[in-house]
């Protein structure tokens, strides 16, 4: 941890994005104003001038050393007081991270970007009539992001607009997510809704969830259908949603067509069913029954030391088995997930899980890197869990970088995550023409994506001026059970105030 002493009290956005990029340096970075026990002093200053150009430098002082960074940007009208705030804050980063990338030695190749979706910034510049060589002068001189990280961001648009070249006018529809709240058991680096099936089941919150769950789909069904919306993709997730048994899975996919209006027109669905442990001959003849052929079957991991201490109870063989099982059943796009940096595995562990992966060759593979969430019991026992240092964690992601490669995958989508390993990030890869069209729209924020069931979280554009609203539903089973109603009523309404036109 490292303390840093500044010279002025900034408002509190201003220190928190400062927070951001002292932590992409030191772990758990403390900014304060007092001189006292600080390891370090950043100085700054900033002004505007009448051009409405941003003067922003930074003296960092630290071990006797003095390192000094300046910068200015220029913009052709004042800004509302909201983009004069984003501008300040932007260019007292960029001159806080030069400082620390002189006196650290290292670079950042994500520069001063810490927010999750990089692509999203690309497409705004693509959208605004930009061409991609401006595009990458911004990215590189602006927000001092690296070569390869750019040439990966024009990749993936590239990349999306190919799958979706209706992407720009994609606000008109909706999209769906359907959280299933339940897990065989909790992984040490999860915090999505995901609780223990079994011992619910005992309490009786499983069957009362999935009544619950009837009637929301019921009912957001009937909105949509007043509104003959066109549905573009749907994603059941969780928790794994092929927890819940069979019969089960089957009585809510016939409420969902029943429900949804133009069902004939929905592009994709997505069952998410990443425990190989819930994966069951009777669940795959129900998938095909409806038509779903996407699932995700997720190793994670393919060293069983591993999956013991992340709480996966489910066995490698069981893994490749269970692959196995739903590619002879029919499916015929299946993605697969892995993990960099999980506890106590470096550069021959990952080796091995590539080699796994190429002998199963699945439609798509997504490549996380560690992320410690705040609330996940690895985050609160982390001395328990032993991770790869950064330039192992970064070795790895050349390996997964170059083994698509060279097994005919194409980057689709990122994402990024606080506390994410090496500042690294997040990457889907796919075969050509395999691309989950839900991972892209979701990530590039250009639609509504509606969230039913348990968790679930609705993101709400709108159609017209790209304004996002948020709106989450309880994670705890026994309180959507006791709120879903609720929940409901919240949801038509700010529906109906969008799509009022």
């Amino acid at each position: 941890m490292k303390t840093i002493h500044i010279n002025e009290q900034f408002k509190e956005d201003w220190t928190r994005v400062l927070n951001h990029i002292a932590n992409l340096f030191y772990e758990d970075s403390v900014i304060q104003i007092e001189n006292d026990g600080a390891d370090m002093t950043l100085a700054f200053e900033h002004s505007i001038d009448a051009s409405f150009t941003i003067h922003t430098a930074a003296e960092l002082l630290v071990d006797g050393q003095a390192f000094t960074s300046s910068y200015s940007i220029g913009y052709a009208t004042e800004g509302t007081e909201k983009e004069q705030s984003i501008r300040m804050k932007r260019a007292l980063s960029h001159v806080m991270l030069d400082v620390l990338e002189q006196y650290s030695g290292m670079t950042q190749q994500w520069g001063i970007l810490t927010g999750v979706r990089p692509t999203k910034l690309y497409h705004k510049y693509r959208k605004a009539g930009k061409s991609d060589e401006e595009i990458a002068t911004i990215l590189k001189e602006d927000f001092r992001i690296s070569d390869q990280k750019i040439a990966l961001m024009k990749a993936i648009v590239e990349r999306q607009i190919k799958v979706i070249p209706d992407l720009d006018e994609l606000g008109r529809e909706i999209s769906i997510y359907i959280g299933v709240p339940f897990c065989p058991t909790m992984c040490a680096y999860c915090t999505f809704p995901a609780y223990a099936i079994q011992s619910n089941r005992k309490a009786g919150r499983v069957e009362k969830f999935i009544d619950g769950l009837h009637i929301e789909l019921q009912e957001m069904g009937k909105w949509l259908t007043k509104k003959n919306m066109r549905i573009t993709s749907i994603y059941w997730g969780g928790g794994t949603p092929t927890s819940i048994e069979a019969h089960e899975m089957d009585a809510l996919y016939k409420t969902m067509f029943d429900a949804f209006p133009n069902p004939e027109s929905i592009r994709e669905i997505t069952v998410e069913a990443g425990r190989p442990d819930t994966i069951t001959p009777e669940k795959i003849e129900v998938l095909k029954k409806w038509g779903i052929d996407r699932i995700s079957v997720n190793p994670q991991s393919y060293t069983q030391e591993t999956l013991k201490a992340i709480g996966r109870h489910h066995t490698v063989e069981e893994t490749i088995e269970k692959f196995w099982l739903s590619r002879n059943s029919g499916m015929n796009n299946i993605n697969m997930d892995l993990i960099i940096g999980l506890p106590n595995e470096g550069i021959e562990e990952f080796q091995h899980s590539l080699e796994e992966s190429a002998k199963m060759q699945p439609e798509s593979l997504t490549v996380h890197t560690l992320s410690f969430k705040r609330a996940s019991e690895m985050t609160r026992n982390k001395d328990k869990y032993k991770v790869a240092d950064r330039d192992t964690v970064a070795q790895m992601m050349q390996m997964a970088t170059d083994w698509t490669a060279a097994n005919g995958y194409v980057p689709y989508y990122l994402y990024r995550q606080k506390n994410i390993l090496g500042n690294l990030e997040n990457v889907g890869y796919c075969k050509p023409s395999e691309e989950s069209i839900y991972n892209i729209v979701i990530m590039e924020e250009v639609q509504t994506i509606l969230g039913v069931g348990c968790g679930a979280s609705s993101k709400f554009v709108h159609p017209e001026t790209g304004k996002i609203t948020q709106f989450h539903n309880p994670k705890d089973p026994a309180a959507y059970i006791m709120t879903f109603e609720d929940a409901i009523a919240k949801k038509i309404k700010i529906l109906d105030e969008m799509y009022s036109s």
